[in-house]
């Protein structure tokens, strides 16, 4: 499938969900996720109209879209893997948005490069809630720690929290992660009010639909809109 006709099924299968779930469409964000993706097919997603796209890895992302940015400035580019901690200088130079914070020591490292940044750079706190990664804070209490530590950095801004459901073909299990993420976020902005927490980073490919269902705000497709990778 054309990628042009694949943004255009995605987006109406967005749209369903949403009308299935009383939802607006336009509260969805939808992501490209360009990781292993060359920058012709890169540029296909890009006129069909995709504008945030999602990496993995920090130096794949400098390859790619260092020039690919300087041509199409209104660009929006997250990392969403695991970042360590000494690729954290390069990335806040590149990145508007680190999805993938799962580390009190993450933070610090972020907050001390993000000093000299024109705007702060947008976060989303990981909630660990699969089984098939260890990514991610545990719970409420390490969620909270992180938050006051976000806080502490003027560099930093807080955009809500992220999460990758299991991997499987149990709906029950699937929306029981995406239903614990919004718990936890109801709970994260009772007690830091004055934080944003508007995004909730949940769904791909496999899911996306019921993340929707369940209240995702911004959904990270990559096989759906680029297809299977040979790797």
């Amino acid at each position: 499938m054309a990628i042009i006709d694949a943004v255009k099924r995605i987006r109406e299968r967005i749209e369903e969900a949403c009308i299935r779930s009383g939802r607006n469409c336009a509260e969805i964000q939808l992501m490209g996720v360009s990781k292993f993706q060359d920058i012709g097919k890169i540029e296909k997603a890009w006129q069909a109209g995709i504008r945030l796209f999602g990496e993995s890895r920090v130096q794949e992302a400098v390859e790619k879209f260092i020039p690919f940015k300087q041509q199409h400035p209104e660009t929006e580019l997250h990392l969403i893997g695991s970042l360590q901690r000494n690729k954290a200088k390069v990335a806040v130079s590149l990145f508007e948005g680190i999805q993938s914070v799962d580390r009190e020591a993450l933070i610090t490292e972020l907050g001390t490069w993000t000093k000299q940044r024109d705007k702060p750079l947008g976060i989303l706190l990981e909630f660990h809630t699969g089984e098939e990664t260890k990514s991610g804070f545990p719970d409420e209490e390490h969620l909270y720690r992180a938050t006051e530590k976000v806080l502490s950095y003027p560099g930093l801004l807080l955009r809500g929290l992220m999460t990758m459901a299991p991997y499987t073909d149990d709906e029950v299990q699937i929306r029981a992660a995406f239903r614990s993420l919004v718990s936890v976020r109801d709970k994260l902005a009772s007690r830091f009010p004055s934080c944003d927490w508007s995004c909730l980073s949940m769904g791909m490919s496999q899911d996306f639909e019921i993340a929707i269902e369940e209240g995702s705000t911004l959904i990270r497709i990559g096989t759906a809109l680029f297809g299977e990778q040979d790797l």
